[in-house]
């Protein structure tokens, strides 16, 4: 086997693969002598079909399979040993391609396109100016966060005064009759549960703010959740087709009535978010709490500034040649449901996506970023921290985020994501400290309106 390699221009080439008979042969005939044992032919026992007969009906699709496993593994060799950084596949060649035929044994000769990155020269210094915008955590944002845990963290406690429209109250749902009374053989719900706040009609509302343990109310379920099937049927434990019979009318007899209270600042409330005496006094509980808040916007911060980078970063590059027409013509191969017309749409916006990733490609490769395990490991921690910390878990024990992180790193989808998460962070450190950065203190109102919307002229009028 031969495979050359003949340039059309900086970006373009053709890739010629010669496959000779020796190439194939063995493989050729050590496949058909497996197939032929495996061969379940009427007339004859297995193993003992004619190589001749075997040959005659599966020969070419054999020949044919095992041709373009050497053709693939020539170029994919080639491609690595030679270090050529393509874009996208190759593509048969459609000018110098022949009709292959595998009829009959003998040489052949293979053409592919290949479209070739464009070589990237890039010089940075600390002349290179970015500014970095760190967002201030004020104390409004640190009350917030502190609210927020009071409120996630707090309990339900029973009360002896009168409900409130956002107590939860608990008693016997049962159904009446047009005279009021419990309809004989009738709906019952021991369990019934209600927050008034919930309803959406103000006068079913008002019938339960006030109510305490022994009051019996009469209501309508229909008029109370405006007519919602989903929520009348959760509230009476029945399935929504079994609406349609039921009373107008019941009553609700109150047998509980709770009330939410936030958590109280005190030690066991400082454990339950950062651990067993990690902060000791509400003083100390703020600060973690801002450092907590500045750790979890830092990563916006990056996000910026990587933006500001790239804008950087292509304008010191230029402008590149891609192989344009090999680029499409590929698109159009692989894209489901592309037309020409869509993909000379999206083809700016694709390139220039494409120009950064290249630009980032460089950056690793010239100062060797290369990611281990470790640097997985450490993205998919992070990750998994931030998911629990959505929802106020900041407690979360080692071993139940290892555990995450480990499955994360196990899935072949999220293992892509977090590769290229970490590669992006370690060319984020290296351009902090290789570029001239300008730190920006900024509020958080602040930074949010670099990524509102420009406003056009017609929203300004």
């Amino acid at each position: 086997m031969n495979v050359s390699l003949t340039n059309v221009d900086s970006v373009n080439a053709i890739l010629k693969v010669e496959i000779n008979q020796a190439d194939y042969q063995e493989k050729v005939t050590g496949a058909l002598k497996n197939f032929r044992k495996k061969a379940n032919i009427p007339g004859f026992r297995p193993g003992a079909v004619p190589m001749g007969m075997v040959k005659k009906m599966y020969g070419k699709s054999i020949l044919a399979e095992e041709v373009n496993k050497l053709v693939g593994e020539g170029i994919y060799n080639y491609i690595n040993e030679n270090k050529l950084n393509v874009l996208g596949e190759p593509l048969p060649n459609i000018e110098k391609q022949q009709a292959v035929d595998f009829g009959t044994e003998g040489d052949y000769e293979f053409f592919f396109d290949l479209g070739l990155a464009p070589e990237i020269k890039l010089s940075l210094t600390k002349r290179d100016k970015v500014e970095y915008y760190k967002i201030a955590v004020d104390e409004e944002l640190v009350d917030k966060q502190v609210a927020s845990y009071k409120a996630n963290y707090g309990t339900y406690k029973a009360v002896e005064e009168g409900a409130k429209d956002t107590d939860l109250l608990k008693g016997i749902v049962t159904e009446l009759d047009a005279e009021g009374k419990p309809l004989e053989g009738g709906i019952v719900v021991e369990d019934g549960v209600l927050m008034p706040s919930y309803m959406k009609d103000e006068t079913e509302k008002a019938k339960f703010v006030g109510a305490k343990v022994g009051d019996v109310i009469t209501m309508n379920p229909a008029k109370a959740y405006d007519g919602n099937e989903a929520e009348i049927a959760s509230f009476l434990h029945l399935k929504k087709e079994d609406l349609t019979t039921i009373s107008p009318e019941f009553s609700f007899e109150v047998k509980d009535v709770t009330r939410y209270k936030e958590a109280e600042m005190n030690q066991e409330f400082f454990d339950r978010i950062f651990g067993k005496d990690v902060v000791k006094t509400e003083a100390d509980f703020r600060e973690k709490v801002k450092e907590n808040i500045s750790n979890q916007l830092a990563p916006d911060s990056d996000y910026k500034f990587l933006l500001d980078a790239k804008a950087l970063l292509e304008k010191k590059v230029g402008d590149l040649q891609y192989p344009d027409a090999f680029l499409k013509r590929w698109l159009l191969t692989t894209g489901k449901d592309k037309t020409p017309e869509a993909i000379e749409e999206d083809y700016p916006k694709i390139m220039e996506d494409l120009k950064f990733h290249l630009i980032k490609e460089e950056i690793a490769k010239a100062n060797d970023l290369k990611i281990e395990e470790a640097d997985l490991k450490e993205v998919a921690i992070m990750a998994t921290q931030a998911q629990f910390a959505q929802y106020g878990m900041m407690n979360v024990p080692a071993d139940v985020i290892e555990n995450y992180a480990a499955e994360m790193v196990k899935n072949n989808d999220q293992r892509r994501n977090l590769l290229d998460k970490a590669m992006e962070n370690k060319i984020i450190e290296f351009l902090k400290k290789t570029l001239g950065l300008k730190e920006v203190s900024i509020s958080l109102n602040e930074f949010k309106k670099f990524f509102e919307p420009a406003a056009t002229d017609e929203t300004e009028k």
